[in-house]
């Protein structure tokens, strides 16, 4: 194992410390618990939070900001992070209008994200929990009982952002949220695993000719292992379960994200989004609206993502607004 780190138990710390001094115009950082948190007046608005195992850069620190996220709880790599963590988070970015939790469907951010949710409840705090699972692959894995939440919950946090950042209620802000995860959908696949610090060793070994199609982003199992073939009929197999299961008709419009895992080439996630773009004219349907890059990665995998999701007006105009966090900006 080749890493640039000082201890495995150290590193989440060490990297949310160098994160907020990179940031410090934008983030703010609690030591003891460990969260990062929007600087300036939270006032007035419903603060958004998210969170999860650490590994997935940008995501979810990377979305804290102006118009996303208003704190990210970090837990260790691929590991939920604990209630104490959301309750803190909770109280301070409380800004008097509520606080939408977003939790990506995996079994430990569940419970975590609940009993911190019931134990700020306890104090008075108006607090509400959205749980997305967007990934198609399976519909029950290693860490899940249904759907994993993967590449959606960067739509998601954009567009529940802004529309909090609009002045909207936590009903409304729900709402946003409750219509993306209705509306959208993705698909993974690798190319190699991925090696937890931790463990000192890839989560799984693939041949030099395989892929696993299906992945999900702590390296759980997919559908299948098969046979390493061209970009397009990648893309193809990664597109016709998600169209399958949205049943996007001719005339639609979608916003699309090509996603890497981390260890794969913007050259290469550019041949993809070309084939997604193309594939999706074929059956009439318009991306509107691009996003490609290194969004929801696990480590160091190589492989990539797509997500899709079904956009109509309202959803675009919330896509638009302006958003200003380390990893997503626009609009300013």
């Amino acid at each position: 194992m080749k890493k640039i780190m000082n201890q495995a138990a150290d590193l989440v710390r060490e990297s949310s410390e160098g994160f907020a001094a990179a940031h410090a115009d934008l983030i703010r950082l609690s030591r003891d618990p460990l969260f990062l948190y929007r600087a300036g007046d939270l006032s007035g608005r419903v603060a958004l939070i998210s969170g999860g195992g650490s590994g997935h850069e940008p995501l979810h620190a990377g979305y804290v900001g102006q118009g996303m996220l208003t704190a990210a709880c970090p837990g260790e790599v691929f590991t939920s992070p604990v209630p104490d963590q959301m309750l803190a988070a909770i109280r301070q970015t409380s800004g008097g209008k509520g606080t939408l939790l977003i939790v990506k469907n995996y079994t430990g951010d569940v419970m975590n994200f609940e009993l911190a949710a019931e134990l700020a409840a306890a104090e008075g705090l108006s607090v509400e929990t959205v749980v997305i699972g967007d990934d198609v692959a399976v519909q029950d894995s290693t860490w899940t009982a249904g759907r994993r939440g993967v590449g959606g919950t960067v739509l998601l946090e954009k567009l529940a952002g802004a529309a909090a950042e609009a002045g909207a209620d936590l009903a409304k802000v729900r709402k946003v949220a409750e219509e993306v995860m209705a509306g959208v959908r993705s698909m993974g696949l690798a190319l190699s695993g991925a090696t937890v610090p931790a463990a000192g060793k890839p989560n799984f070994v693939l041949g030099e000719d395989e892929i696993e199609l299906g992945i999900g982003i702590h390296g759980e199992p997919g559908r299948e292992r098969q046979a390493l073939r061209s970009a397009d009929d990648l893309v193809d197999s990664l597109l016709e379960p998600i169209l399958g299961d949205l049943d996007l008709s001719r005339g639609e419009e979608v916003i699309a994200m090509t996603n890497g895992m981390g260890g794969t080439p913007l050259l290469e996630l550019y041949v993809a989004h070309r084939r997604l773009v193309s594939h999706l004219a074929e059956r009439g349907v318009t991306v509107a609206r691009h996003l490609v890059g290194n969004y929801v990665t696990s480590l160091e995998m190589q492989g990539m993502s797509v997500t899709l999701l079904r956009a109509g007006p309202e959803q675009l105009r919330l896509w638009d607004a302006p958003v200003v966090t380390p990893a997503l900006r626009w609009g300013q």
